[in-house]
């Protein structure tokens, strides 16, 4: 007796994860050139070169260059995020201060995040992005980091959250973008407690 014939087997579909292949390629190319080059040198046409794919693949998803970094900054800081738990504001601020500076450093981002922000002083449109996708989500979690700081009884009842948030990030943009001192351990200390005591 003769077996029935096998169902035929039909190879799967990889348009999407060819396409996720190519997304990632750009942010990743996208991000390391603008670590070690002058904005001006950064393009659509050096990303894409960069990552083997064409321009029409970047402007199928993108409208210019700075889309592209802020999409993969976006992606890199969702990893990097910390939110410590270590039972003082002065605590949490400092780790999550430490792991921002030490983010940016390890990460080469110094020059990106300089790029971008200089973008959202020309672009009124690219700063609304920029604050919504990257700036808010820092302040953020900054922002949980007070409000668990409030539970425990360490905020003065008079004291405005947004106004320490203000001079968290403050701090770190000033010399990120002034250049005048480095952003480092010793400065995270000395910014965590000088927060922690004004938010008493």
């Amino acid at each position: 007796m003769s077996r029935p014939p096998r169902p035929a087997t039909v190879a799967p579909r990889r348009g999407r994860p060819r396409s996720d292949a190519a997304r990632q390629a750009i942010l990743t190319a996208a991000l390391e050139l603008a670590r070690t080059r002058p904005p001006a040198d950064v393009s659509v046409g050096a990303i894409a070169a960069q990552a083997g794919v064409g321009k029409q693949t970047i402007y199928r998803w993108w409208t210019g260059k700075a889309e592209v970094l802020l999409e993969a900054l976006a992606d890199l800081a969702e990893t990097e995020i910390l939110e410590p738990d270590l039972g003082s504001l002065e605590a949490d601020l400092r780790a999550f201060l430490e792991a921002s500076f030490d983010a940016i450093e390890h990460q080469r981002l110094a020059p990106v995040l300089r790029g971008l922000m200089a973008e959202a002083q020309r672009d009124p449109g690219f700063a609304r992005a920029f604050r919504a996708r990257f700036i808010e989500r820092r302040r953020d979690a900054a922002r949980r980091l007070l409000d668990r700081a409030r539970r425990r009884g360490e905020l003065g009842r008079s004291t405005d959250p947004e106004l320490l948030v203000d001079v968290l990030f403050g701090g770190l943009w000033y010399r990120l973008l002034a250049g005048h001192a480095p952003l480092d351990r010793a400065f995270a200390r000395g910014l965590a407690r000088a927060v922690a005591r004004v938010a008493g």
